[in-house]
């Protein structure tokens, strides 16, 4: 135990063995650990009682990258459309203010432009998720 009472080695949840053996596992699968290497950590991981014993079985090993959450208005051509709707939005607000009507019918043609920038969006999403190489023909 530390000063403050915490253990200084904490046990390995069947959580944290997981993690670790997937990570062996897909080390193996790109050339980088032999098959006997693989196998010999993959043993240790399941055997291993705290943290620090898994630490040392990827402590030789590439950190995992992290994972990048795609970007919905992320190409210029989404991010000028919805600069535009809002553009359009805004001059239909003003005119329902000058015209006095008693209910706010600008919201019929703000949420048509809000569904159009997001159907856009969703588009290009996809476009971005295939590659030429795939074999997907996209316009």
């Amino acid at each position: 135990m530390d000063t403050n009472g915490i253990p200084s080695r904490l046990r390995a949840a069947d959580a944290d063995r997981e993690r670790v053996a997937t990570r062996i596992q897909a080390a193996g699968g790109e050339g980088r650990l032999t098959l006997e290497e693989v196998e010999d950590r993959l043993s240790a991981v399941y055997s291993a009682k705290y943290t620090d014993d898994l630490a040392a079985l990827t402590s030789d090993l590439p950190k995992p990258a992290p994972k990048r959450r795609p970007v919905a208005l992320g190409h210029p051509a989404v991010r000028i459309h919805l600069a535009i709707a809002v553009v359009l939005s805004v001059l239909l607000i003003a005119r329902w203010v000058a015209s006095g009507a008693p209910f706010f019918w600008p919201a019929m043609p703000m949420f048509w432009l809000a569904m159009s920038v997001l159907v856009h969006a969703r588009v290009r999403g996809a476009r971005r998720r295939f590659k030429p190489e795939d074999g997907i023909a996209v316009a």
